[in-house]
């Protein structure tokens, strides 16, 4: 069972995260070590051991989640009001800009590979995050479909589930390569389709 922390405990908890994420995107995943984040977040080893008590791979996880849900957060206040083209415009440009400042350095990506799909809670982690994405994509259509922009009869899972594909693949491209032209092209044309739709 889980200790329940105090607030204190919390915030304290949050802070060596926060730190932890910051050094594992300057030095990477596979280089960080318990005496770096230590250095950058003024953590003893007694309280890392006392919020990780199984150590690095456990902080690690901690840390993906949390890069997890900065990817929703940095698409902010967008992703939640896609109620116009003009917004869901500004929400593309949100996007594009995230992952071309990124490049082809994934910090998320980088945990899941170095604490495995098979470590407890990883894939949850993805699942929870593509899902709470696609789900706020689904929203968005819904919105636009009661502001009378498209068709009823549009498919709101199915094309949240494309608008949401063309991203990711657009980013494997993109951290592949170093160019993010694959990713503009996709999602470009995943919100065009949706726009024809409404012409239709």
């Amino acid at each position: 069972m889980e200790k329940k922390l105090t607030a204190k405990g919390t915030a304290t908890r949050n802070r060596i995260i926060v730190g932890a994420a910051e050094v594992v995107r300057e030095t990477g995943v596979a280089a960080v070590t318990l005496d770096d984040v230590m250095a950058h977040t003024r953590a003893s080893k007694s309280q890392l051991f006392h919020y990780f008590p199984k150590g690095k791979d456990e902080l690690l996880l901690a840390i993906a989640q949390h890069e997890a849900d900065q990817v929703l957060e940095d698409q902010k206040p967008y992703l939640g009001r896609l109620d116009s083209w003009e917004a869901w415009r500004k929400w593309r440009d949100l996007v594009v800009e995230r992952y071309e400042k990124q490049g082809d350095r994934c910090p998320l990506g980088s945990l899941f590979l170095h604490v495995g799909r098979a470590t407890p809670g990883a894939r949850a982690i993805v699942v929870e995050m593509l899902g709470q994405w696609q789900e706020s994509l689904a929203v968005g259509i819904r919105s636009m479909q009661a502001a009378g922009h498209l068709p009823a009869d549009v498919d709101v899972d199915r094309r949240a589930a494309a608008l949401l594909t063309s991203i990711q693949g657009g980013v494997a491209i993109l951290q592949a390569t170093g160019q993010a032209a694959h990713l503009r092209a996709a999602l470009d044309q995943s919100i065009e389709d949706l726009r024809r739709s409404a012409a239709a």
